[in-house]
């Protein structure tokens, strides 16, 4: 009985392992579908340049539109008048923001309709979107850059003179149209600083001959500055006349 036990109780012999596949020969990819239904573009895709837009929106804001050249010119009254935080930093901000809202306007809506809404509806895709849409602003931005600043950007960067407005590279006119915007604020700035600078050697000569010498002119002179600006509706000549820059 013990011999049968230990008989049945023998090990039974492993099997052989089994040999291992050959590796895949293809490469794995990894693939990222950027339309969504019917060849609009993934929400999810419109979600991050929407992000992306707003990021850099701030330095879109001041190197291709109006916003530089408005807020130069009513920084420049502020001193003029005298005044250091009068309206403040915010005020000025938020009037050159809503001006250059007003004057960009129809670029803006050009933009819209030619480069955005095809895009939405996927009738064209983010690069014929962004080179058809960059037209009106390239025509705005042409409109108010003088030639030789663009010359002056294109020797510097070492580049052939375009042959057509077309031609010329963004990279060449974005600063081209921020020397022009410069120039002009502080030409509008000079004019601006002329009358406030009569009415500040008015009031030192009167000072000097009536031996008040102690007395701050500026002290004496603000006031009749205020007066002069708000008579001739200065805050209204200035807007007037930087809106008509861009007619």
């Amino acid at each position: 009985m013990l011999g049968a036990g230990a008989a049945a109780a023998a090990p039974v012999p492993p099997t052989d392992p089994v040999a291992p596949a050959d590796p895949a020969t293809t490469d794995p990819t990894v693939s990222i579908d950027l339309n969504g239904v019917n060849g609009t573009p993934n929400s999810s895709i419109v979600v991050l340049l929407t992000i992306t837009l707003l990021s850099v929106a701030p330095s879109l804001l001041l190197m291709m539109t109006s916003f530089t050249k408005i807020f130069v010119v009513l920084a420049l009254t502020r001193n003029a008048m005298g005044l250091t935080g009068v309206p403040p930093n915010q005020v000025l901000a938020g009037l050159t923001l809503f001006l250059s809202l007003f004057i960009m306007a129809p670029v803006i809506s050009d933009v819209n309709e030619t480069g955005v809404q095809p895009y939405l509806a996927g009738d064209a895709t983010f690069a014929e979107a962004v080179e058809v849409g960059s037209d009106p602003l390239r025509t705005f931005m042409l409109g108010q850059t003088r030639e030789a600043d663009l010359a002056l950007v294109t020797r510097t960067a070492d580049l052939p003179n375009p042959e057509t407005p077309e031609a010329v590279p963004m990279t060449s006119l974005i600063p081209a149209f921020m020397l022009s915007e410069l120039r002009s604020a502080f030409i509008i700035g000079f004019v601006i600083f002329v009358p406030f600078l009569v009415i500040d050697l008015v009031v030192a000569a009167s000072l000097m001959s009536m031996g008040m010498m102690m007395l701050p002119p500026v002290m004496v002179s603000l006031p009749f500055k205020l007066l002069l600006f708000v008579l001739v509706d200065g805050w209204g000549l200035i807007v007037t006349a930087l809106v008509g820059s861009y007619a």
